[in-house]
Order: structure tokens, then sequence, then C-alpha cells
């Protein structure tokens, strides 16, 4: 099918879903331009060789003209933003970018994979092993998937395989983004307050899961996490012709720091461990099924699957110490991550190092949440910016503070990333193993060099 070429511009091109998408339009020949105020790795260098970077960083409305078919909105930007008042002024078309995904898969089977955590790896597992039995899709997802250039395809493909945040839209659009995208099928991973910013109470933010179910269509298909109890609860809710379907913890075995998939007495070893990743597998089996993927296909795939980029990714091992890094941000990630690793390497001591990063996460009114999140590491480390405080308009955060709602007076506090920096390059790791866990960068360090 051809494909109408557009002049599209993008305002925060430099977002992760966003930079993507701009690279994968190029590619199909649209002519793209963008703009940022503060543009990070790895966007920028995937722009630059794109030739998609913008020459000076900064807002520019003066490029814009009526000649643009459409302008894409990221969430970085605000209402106030001054291209985006000339591109209402211009009359131009304005999407955020779930509606311009939307308006691209209006005619495929959409899978939208959303939850407070884990979707990411659901999404990753899926895209995987469609890829490995080389099946025609179109996707989303926050992070690189190997084997795969982009984290975003729009084509003809007949389905497309959507990671679902429940953030909002744009600053325009305060929808969260998994409404935009109208699934056919929708996987709910587990559900734990987050993004305190836009949802003040838990109850508001459970609510957003609980419209995303009741999004689904007649004959469409609700997946969910059992043992979750909020997750269980909205997928419980008696909805007209709508397939509820459970999966829990997949069946399997431990030999030698490895995780082995059983299913009856065949067994299929695996490089992802812990709990909340063996029900994410299981998420993505009962997924895929109802796409055309069998048992035995599944199982043929996912040994090979490594995981989704910086999902509990392995930086070093030696014979006696092994550092990880992960995404893990929320509450109930960090405690499911920080398990995951004692679970694997139960005779070895942990160094759990958390960075303090999100709105939610520098606000002291959240931080009870943490409550014994880091309780297994034997040594924990909590890193933050007090600028980032600052700039959030928040109370100044403290070392006792932060020990008070982590509930231990054991945990170490940095401020400084050079700081933190020297701590770590003078750890002895002898059976140890370190666990860098942040949605951020912690201050600009280079994991890959410290140890």
């Amino acid at each position: 099918m051809a494909v109408k070429l557009q002049k599209i511009h993008f305002i925060a091109i430099g977002g992760s879903v966003m930079h993507n998408l701009a690279i994968a339009l190029k590619n199909q020949g649209h002519t793209i331009t963008g703009s940022d105020d503060e543009i990070f790795e790895p966007s920028k260098s995937n722009l630059l060789n794109h030739q998609l970077l913008p020459k000076q960083e900064g807002w520019h409305p003066e490029l814009l003209d009526k000649s643009y078919d459409a302008v894409i909105l990221g969430m970085h930007a605000k209402a106030d933003n001054p291209e985006l008042l000339k591109a209402k002024e211009l009359g131009l078309n304005i999407f955020s970018f779930p509606e311009f995904i939307f308006e691209h898969s209006k005619d495929k089977q959409r899978v939208v994979i959303a939850g407070s955590h884990g979707k990411t790896t659901i999404t990753a597992l899926i895209m995987h092993v469609l890829h490995y039995h080389h099946k025609d899709f179109d996707y989303v997802v926050g992070a690189k998937v190997n084997g795969l250039p982009l984290s975003v395809k729009l084509s003809d493909a007949p389905i497309i395989i959507i990671e679902g945040d429940e953030y909002l839209s744009s600053a325009i659009e305060q929808t969260p983004k998994f409404l935009k995208y109208q699934h056919h099928i929708g996987v709910i991973s587990g559900i734990s307050w987050d993004h305190a910013n836009v949802f003040p109470t838990e109850e508001s933010y459970v609510k957003q899961f609980d419209l995303f179910a009741d999004q689904t269509p007649k004959g469409g298909i609700l997946i969910y996490n059992e043992l979750d109890n909020m997750a269980l609860m909205i997928a419980k809710k008696e909805r007209n012709d709508v397939l509820a379907i459970p999966f829990k913890t997949h069946p399997h075995t431990e030999e030698n720091q490895k995780v082995i998939l059983t299913n009856g007495k065949e067994r299929f070893p695996i490089q992802l461990f812990g709990t909340h990743n063996l029900q994410n597998i299981s998420a993505a089996k009962e997924t895929l099924k109802k796409i055309g993927i069998s048992a035995e296909m599944f199982y043929q795939a996912i040994g090979s699957f490594t995981g989704a980029a910086g999902r509990l990714q392995k930086v070093k091992e030696t014979n006696s110490s092994s550092v990880y890094k992960d995404f893990a941000h929320a509450p109930s990630k960090v405690k499911a991550t920080v398990k995951a690793m004692k679970e694997l390497y139960p005779n070895r001591d942990l160094i759990a190092c958390l960075e303090l990063h999100t709105y939610s996460s520098l606000n002291e009114n959240y931080l009870p949440n943490y409550k014994d999140a880091l309780k297994q590491a034997q040594t924990s480390i909590v890193y933050f910016d007090p600028a980032k405080v600052e700039a959030k308009g928040f109370p100044v955060l403290t070392t006792e503070k932060i020990q008070k709602h982590f509930g231990s007076n054991h945990i170490q506090v940095f401020t400084d990333s050079k700081q933190l920096q020297e701590y770590l390059k003078g750890l002895n790791l002898s059976n140890k193993n370190v666990l860098m866990m942040s949605s951020g960068s912690f201050g600009g360090l280079n994991l890959e060099s410290l140890f």
C-alpha cells in the first residue's frame, strides 16, 4: 500500500518514543523536522545519525508554516510552548504521539500492554517471539529490543503491539496514553500507584486502569495478572462479551543460577530471572496464543530473548560478582527487582543503589511507599539531585527523611554523583552483586566504566 508522504514537525523530538517515531517516519520518506530544549543520549546520537538532530536546542516557532501536514506534540512540551502556540495559530493538525499512532493503526488489530511495571518486558517478549517466527507486525515500545532497529514501526502490517503507558498524552490532551489506542486485546500486568503529580491519590491512579479495562470492546480480550490484587479486582468486573484471561507465575526451576521454564516434562532454559519476569513471560504467552502463536512456537523462541534494554540488564560479570542495571523506579518494581537478584544469587551480598529521579519519588509525601523496598539488600544506597527537588518546588530532602521513609537507618544517601562514583569505584565486589536502579542516569555516571 502506497504511503502518502507528509511534512511533519515534532515538538520535543528528544523523547524516547518521539525520536524513534521521527526516525521511523523519515525512513518511510516523510519530511521530518523537530525541536527540543534539551536532548540526552541515546536520543541525541540516534537523531544525529539520521540527520534529524536540531541544529540548536530551544523552541523556534519561526520554523513552522502552513506547509506542514501535522505537528506531533511530546509530553515534555508545556501548554504555553511557543511552537505549539504557533501551530495553533496556523491551524495545523496537532497530535499527541499516541493519537498519531492510533490514526495510523485504525485498520489493524491493536494489542496494548498496560501496567505499573512489566509492560516494557511483556511488549518486548511478544515482539521477540513474533520476530523470531518472521511474522509481520508493527509496534511501539519504550526500550530497544534486540534484532529490531527502532522502538517504533509503522507499516501496512495487520497487527500492532503497543506498550501502553498510563501517563498523560500531552500538555493539551490530559488523557492516559493507553486510552488513546482503543485496544482489541488489552493486558494488565499489575497496578501500583505511580505518577503522583497527575494522579494525586491511589484511587485516581487505579481508576485509569478501570477505564482501560472498560474500553475493551465486545468480542475483545482482557488478559490480567491474577496474583495482583488490583488487576484481579478490575478484571473480575462484569463486562459484556469480553473474554477475561488470567495469568500467573510460569512454572519453573532454577539450576546453577539459571532459570528453566517447565511445561509438563519439557524444560526450556531462559535468560530472564525473577518472579516478576516469570509473570511477564506468562502474560506474553497468553497474549501470543490469541494472535496465532502456539505454545510450541512460544517455547521455541523464548530461550533467545535477552530482555529489553535497561531492564535487569547485566553490565559486567566475574566469577564472584555481577553488576546489573534496571529501569526500576516505582516502589513495586524496586522491591521486585531487589527480590529477583536475591533469589538468583542467594549466597552473594547485594549492593542495591536507587536513584530518586521522578516527580513522585522526589516528593516526600510519596516516599512512604518505598518502605522496605531495599530491605533485602545487604548494602542500600539512595542517590538524588537536590537541584531537581528544588526545581519541582518540594521541601528539602535529608538523609534522615530518606532513612525514615525507607524504613532503615543503615541506608547511605548521596547527593553528589562524583562522591557516589568514588564510593562505587572503591567497593570490594568479591562475592557481591551490584544493582543500579534508575529511570535517569545517576547524574551522568557511566556504569560500564565504574566496575
